[in-house]
């Protein structure tokens, strides 16, 4: 999906879906929760999302398969496929001026149980999937729930499961109060029709049994009704269990009930940006956190992230958000409660925004990150302090003597503790922190091997502009 969008939605608290009372129970209140069991796996668990058509000058499955065993080597557990799906020509957009092939949004598919031609076939996804097992890592796909592209296979043989508009016509994707959100390239499905809710089903459980993915990311998941995400999930957990990804924050609470393990920390990434740019305190990203915890309670878990694809294509590379800072709130993203992703590029640097509609490779060349996102990897697999959710410890903000700059913060569980500092300004600080969960030895993470450091409440440190310190106590 685009991101200008989603922006805008995110600050009016999500544009609401045509049928809005469609997300609330027929009686009027919220559906009842599921019992969720959250696999295993993902307790500690990095994800990685990978935009198959920029990934290779190929663009292909088989393109990607080859360079697993490198993402697995960066600590990475579990890859994100964008859509796979065939792609709308009809209302397909492009970018204007660009010279290389125009696709069309990853986010205008026509069936659901197919895969692009041009990605590969069905076996050599299989091939894909096979081989991130065997590396020890899972595959989720990107879902498209929301609306499908005009020259669908549903758009064909079953008009009456679309959002129509004042003129009787099926339309692309409007708010209740009529106003369109720009998606020209996609058509509204309509959720109140139980046919398509039921298609939408048998097409999840198409991939669970006929590849073995471990689970999907659903698009625009705040749009759909949480009634559906209720009846979807249990279907698909007597296939197998499966780990869920929401690209919302505002339905939180009812989202981690109803159907999800993680969704999208928006509110994180816009507090970062705003910090980088020194229109807010890095006392502000506590400030976000808190009330995350509040709005969401304890069973679900948010991904944070500087890059992803609609950042990049839309708003800016990481150096173009973060300038010189990109490592110190990348690394901020991996040590904070939740998960952290790395989008494919950012280990090679990645410094270019990436076309949305149309081909245009990643360049590989840049200067290396690999051994930077594999430290925080480990640490996150080894340190049970920064595991998932309620697998990991709760944050305890330190409070320093710069707060306006300065973001410190402890995790601690079943005796694994972590103590990371940040100085989120580009000038260097003289800073003090004061807590006794301080005192005693620590290994800087990003010194190995080096002799163990010595913490005490109240003393001062120095940091370089954009210095962080991560402390472990094993």
């Amino acid at each position: 999906m685009r991101f200008q969008v989603f922006l805008l939605a995110f600050f009016l608290g999500f544009l609401p879906a045509c049928k809005q009372s469609a997300v609330i129970a027929p009686s009027g209140t919220q559906p009842a929760a599921n019992t969720l069991h959250t696999p295993d796996w993902a307790k500690n668990a990095v994800i990685y999302e990978v935009n198959i058509r920029q990934f290779s000058k190929e663009g292909t499955f088989n393109a990607c398969t080859k360079e697993l065993p490198r993402i697995r080597d960066l600590g990475v557990d579990v890859l994100w496929l964008m859509p796979i799906y065939p792609l709308a020509t009809t209302n397909r957009k492009c970018h204007d001026n660009a010279t290389t092939e125009c696709f069309g949004s990853h986010y205008a598919a026509i069936d659901f149980e197919a895969v692009n031609p041009r990605y590969g076939t069905m076996d050599d996804f299989n091939r894909l999937v096979s081989e991130a097992h065997r590396l020890n890592m899972k595959v989720i796909l990107d879902f498209v729930p929301n609306h499908t592209g005009w020259d669908a296979k549903w758009m064909k043989e079953h008009p009456d499961w679309y959002e129509k508009g004042p003129d009787g016509k099926i339309t692309d994707p409007i708010n209740s109060d009529g106003t369109k959100w720009g998606w020209t390239d996609v058509a509204q499905l309509d959720f109140d029709n139980p046919q398509l809710r039921e298609a939408w089903m048998r097409a999840h459980e198409f991939w669970l049994k006929n590849t073995a993915i471990d689970g999907f990311r659903e698009d625009v998941a705040g749009a759909v009704p949480t009634s559906y995400w209720l009846e979807l999930r249990p279907r698909l957990d007597k296939i197998r269990p499966v780990f869920m990804l929401s690209e919302n924050e505002d339905k939180g609470r009812e989202h981690f009930a109803a159907c999800f393990e993680m969704n999208y920390g928006w509110g994180l990434h816009h507090t970062i940006k705003d910090v980088a740019k020194g229109a807010k305190p890095a006392s502000a990203i506590y400030e976000h956190t808190e009330k995350v915890k509040s709005d969401f309670g304890t069973r679900g878990w948010q991904m944070n992230f500087t890059q992803n694809h609609d950042e990049n294509s839309w708003n800016g590379t990481e150096r173009e958000l973060f300038g010189a800072g990109a490592d110190c709130f990348t690394a901020l993203c991996f040590t904070i409660e939740g998960t952290g992703l790395i989008y494919n590029g950012q280990e090679a640097n990645l410094d270019k925004r990436l076309l949305f509609f149309n081909k245009d490779e990643i360049d590989w060349s840049g200067k290396s990150r690999a051994a930077f996102f594999r430290t925080l990897t480990d640490l996150k697999h080894r340190n049970r302090a920064l595991w998932n959710g309620r697998h990991g410890g709760p944050l305890q903000k330190i409070p320093t003597s710069d707060d306006a700059h300065v973001y410190a913060f402890y995790r601690e569980k079943k005796g694994d503790k972590a103590l990371c500092l940040f100085n989120l300004s580009g000038q260097p600080v003289s800073v003090s922190w004061t807590s006794p969960l301080l005192n005693g030895q620590w290994h800087d993470v990003f010194a190995p091997g080096q002799p163990l450091v010595t913490v005490k409440s109240g003393e001062t440190r120095q940091l370089r502009g954009y210095g962080w310190l991560i402390l472990s106590n094993r």
